[in-house]
């Protein structure tokens, strides 16, 4: 399967490129998903739909394998390949995911469909923030969050009630681009942003709830872990 990159408008070329990315490439279980992901993340490229590049969905598909994942919530479903790469690693689970862009959300719809997990998949039309407050407490054992950015401090306290006890919260795109690290300079009307992800890292790693581990993979991945 190709490599992908994130395709961002103005982002300096795309996602950062680590070290270990030549060795760590995306595996699905059979040729149907490894075809349907295939096209679908040429497709979204060509777009301009920012995809996870193939570090990250190895690592966070291998992480749901080892927790064993059986109830998956998704905060950013885009249009739905992350969701079907999870539900592939994990064959028991079930998977809720949010998504407010109206194309993303009906696009994500049809390709569940494609991939035959349509009946293991609850998808929410909505704002992230507003639709996890509706969701039951001690419900998931593991969660991706790939939405607005600068949300996601406020979304922790949120997060950890939803989490059952030694369930798993993994962050993408902490690191952004080395703007985060000082690898390189954000724009201007950048600054804020990485502001507000900095708030995530550390409100992460000082909860007393929660071991948190920041991984240098694709545009860099928190993991944190609730006690």
């Amino acid at each position: 399967m190709p490599e992908y990159n994130y395709a961002h408008n103005n982002t300096q070329g795309g996602e950062r490129k680590t070290r270990t990315a030549q060795f760590n490439k995306y595996k699905c279980s059979g040729s149907h998903i490894s075809q349907l992901t295939e096209k679908l993340r040429l497709h979204a490229n060509e777009r301009e739909i920012p995809t996870a590049c193939d570090e990250t969905l190895n690592f966070i598909c291998n992480l749901a394998r080892i927790k064993n994942a059986k109830n998956i919530l998704e905060l950013g479903t885009g249009i739905g390949i992350s969701g079907i790469c999870l539900l592939d690693a994990c064959p028991d689970a079930s998977l809720t995911t949010i998504e407010k862009n109206e194309m993303f959300f009906y696009e994500a719809r049809e390709n569940f469909g494609w991939a035959n997990m349509e009946g293991r998949v609850v998808q929410i039309f909505g704002d992230a923030g507003e639709e996890i407050e509706c969701q039951t407490e001690d419900s998931y054992d593991f969660i991706f969050m790939d939405s607005a950015k600068v949300q996601y401090v406020k979304y922790l306290p949120r997060l950890k009630k939803l989490l059952k006890n030694g369930g798993v919260i993994v962050a993408d795109d902490v690191l952004l681009y080395g703007w985060v690290t000082g690898e390189e300079q954000p724009p201007q009307k950048r600054a804020a942003l990485v502001r507000h992800i900095q708030e995530y890292i550390n409100a992460a790693t000082a909860d007393d709830e929660l071991f948190t581990t920041i991984v240098d993979i694709g545009d860099g991945i928190a993991v944190s872990v609730k006690k």
